[in-house]
């Protein structure tokens, strides 16, 4: 799954992935007023999401869908994320489920059946939320993960060290070794990653990285040279393309980026004023890939 991720990235020239994190809040104004029921929000967001789609698919390998942002608006909203995944899906592109599931045994394989896996009716094989990737927490070890990585061919992106202000609270803690958690877990999906190693040395079991703890994420992408990097914390979170160039190895590989708002709410700011949403977007896109690209050449990474 991971050789056939970067061949996208390489064919468009963009390591951008779209998150469509779409909340109801997010849409324009005169489509919020014709709304009156979850099943008009739910209509509402794919609509949206499908307008987006259009303009953008050309130009990227791949879309988050953080299913937070479909979940909250009950059954109709599920539909509109199932909706969006098989879109993006029929678009040609990678398809990663931010659903941050995690359990052992049985449970996790149900997770597994939901988004990767599927389950046979008849005879025939049903994914109801087929996605090509899905992000776990690694939090209860390889009881965990297996369930996961048990899957056909696709790929899972583990938490290793997140995005968020706080993410140093636990996984900058230090063990007896001196190594931190989030070392720790580096390591491991390092490790767990190694039988699915493909053609361009990276394996299907990836690492959500963030690209606001640089020095964090530099150490990390030494540690872990086989393993694709997740990377939220682009724009909207104040991570910076400089920033995130760590993520990247010598070849300018082994890295995608997530922009949500920074791309779905673009029309929304002074920058792109003026501009219909799923213009903006587009226009958005095109300016993150610019922005990372020469980021990543100024470094000497492309």
């Amino acid at each position: 799954m991971t050789d056939q991720l970067i061949d996208k990235i390489a064919s468009c020239g963009n390591p951008t992935v779209v998150g469509l994190d779409t909340s109801f809040d997010y849409l324009p104004d005169n489509v919020k007023k014709t709304c009156a029921t979850l099943y008009d929000v739910g209509r509402a967001i794919t609509d949206f999401n499908a307008e987006i789609l259009e303009r953008v698919y050309k130009l990227i390998p791949a879309v988050k869908v953080q299913v937070a942002y479909y979940e909250m608006y009950g059954v109709e909203g599920m539909k509109a994320f199932a909706d969006t995944l098989k879109m993006a899906k029929d678009k040609g592109l990678t398809v990663i489920a931010d659903v941050k599931r995690n359990d052992i045994g049985s449970t996790a394989a149900c997770y597994a059946k939901a988004y990767l896996n599927g389950i046979t009716l008849g005879g025939k094989r049903i994914i109801p939320f087929e996605s090509d990737y899905i992000t776990v927490n690694g939090y209860l070890g390889a009881d965990g993960i297996k369930p996961f990585t048990d899957n056909g061919g696709k790929g899972i992106f583990v938490l290793v060290k997140t995005s968020n202000p706080s993410s140093g609270q636990l996984q900058d803690r230090k063990f007896d070794d001196g190594r931190t958690l989030y070392e720790t877990v580096g390591a491991l999906v390092e490790e767990w990653g190694e039988p699915t190693r493909g053609r361009h040395g990276f394996s299907d079991v990836g690492a959500v990285v963030g690209a606001t703890h640089p020095a964090q994420a530099e150490r990390l992408r030494e540690q872990m040279p086989h393993t694709m990097f997740l990377v939220p914390g682009y724009g909207a979170q104040g991570g910076t393309a400089e920033d995130l160039t760590v993520c990247f190895d010598g070849r300018g590989m082994g890295a995608i980026v997530n922009s949500s708002r920074g791309i779905i709410c673009a029309y929304k700011t002074a920058r792109y004023a003026g501009m219909g949403f799923a213009a903006a977007a587009e226009a958005a896109v095109t300016d993150m890939r610019e922005d990372i690209t020469g980021a990543l050449r100024k470094a000497g990474k492309a």
